[in-house]
């Protein structure tokens, strides 16, 4: 390329190199078309496959795989796929819900934290209290003191909706706080921050206009991996009994309700064992591949 085709070229944009960057991981690619199914198939399956996860056909029940019934059905005739699909949706609304609300709380503290020094000391405090506490058991124990307080006043499944998303909301966002406050305690420091600073702009325009849009990478990192953690924990509740009610299905209480026939038919355990695996593996693969596609020395290369 010559000078002047290299001066006439237009300029290059940040998100088409991040996007460059990120195709090249293979896994992270592979794991973007899974996800994008699994969000394709929740939402849109029942569409197709109008079968009701509730109706009871007593006369198929115990069911192998058939053209009526691709995944079988379970002791009591329901179809095993519709199933698998009603708890897909679920299990990923809790997990970006869930996501959602940690990252708001992750990022508020580790803003607040890392821009204004007073509040360093304490909040962090409160972070590494967090840190140190035990997860499951408190969990358990949140569950437990307002499980039925919710279920009244909200219903059965919204109650325990909310109840879920919130304990694993308040109990994840640690460690978002930690990664956004090095980034800002690094970044108030740089030349643009300063010169914003010293025509006198106010902190809350600072911190929208200069601190956030720059520590938004490790915020996407942080949001791919969170819904994992969310979509584990929510499974691992609903396995304990201590999640959605039994005729509510997720993936984690197909799971459960399939343990008590592991020996006559494996493959209930093993159909929503692969969805939970898979999808928590390729969100995982896209935190992987957004990490290394927004690290510029990396793109650099």
């Amino acid at each position: 390329m010559t000078d002047i085709e290299a001066f006439s070229a237009p300029p290059r944009s940040h998100w088409n190199d991040v996007w460059h960057q990120f195709r090249t991981h293979k896994g992270a690619l592979a794991g973007s078309i899974f996800f994008a199914l699994v969000l394709l198939g929740v939402s849109l399956g029942p569409l197709i496959w109008t079968i009701d996860p509730q109706f009871i056909d007593i006369r198929a029940r115990n069911s192998g795989v058939s053209l009526a019934h691709p995944l079988g059905t379970d002791q009591l005739g329901r179809d095993t796929l519709a199933r698998i699909m009603a708890g897909g949706r679920t299990s990923v609304a809790v997990g970006l819900t869930a996501m959602l609300l940690s990252l708001l709380l992750g990022t508020a503290v580790g803003v607040v934290a890392g821009f204004f020094r007073r509040m360093d000391g304490p909040l962090m405090r409160a972070t590494d209290l967090f840190l140190a506490l035990p997860l499951l058991p408190l969990l358990l124990v949140i569950i437990l003191l307002f499980r039925d307080a919710l279920r009244a006043a909200f219903g059965p499944e919204t109650g325990i909706f909310i109840l879920i998303v919130f304990v694993i909301g308040i109990t994840s966002w640690m460690q978002a706080a930690r990664i956004v406050r090095a980034d800002v305690l690094a970044l108030k420091e740089r030349e643009f921050v300063l010169a914003a600073r010293s025509i006198g702009t106010p902190s809350w325009r600072l911190i929208t206009r200069h601190i956030l849009p720059n520590v938004l990478s490790p915020i996407m990192v942080s949001a791919t991996l969170g819904i994992a953690t969310a979509i584990i924990t929510e499974s691992a509740l609903s396995f304990l009994g201590l999640g959605f009610p039994s005729d509510f299905p997720t993936w984690g209480r197909l799971l459960f309700d399939s343990t008590d026939y592991l020996q006559q038919y494996p493959e209930r355990v093993i159909w929503p064992g692969l969805a939970i695996s898979l999808t928590v593996l390729s969100v995982n693969y896209i935190g992987d591949g957004l990490r290394d596609a927004l690290d510029p020395r990396i793109r650099a290369k």
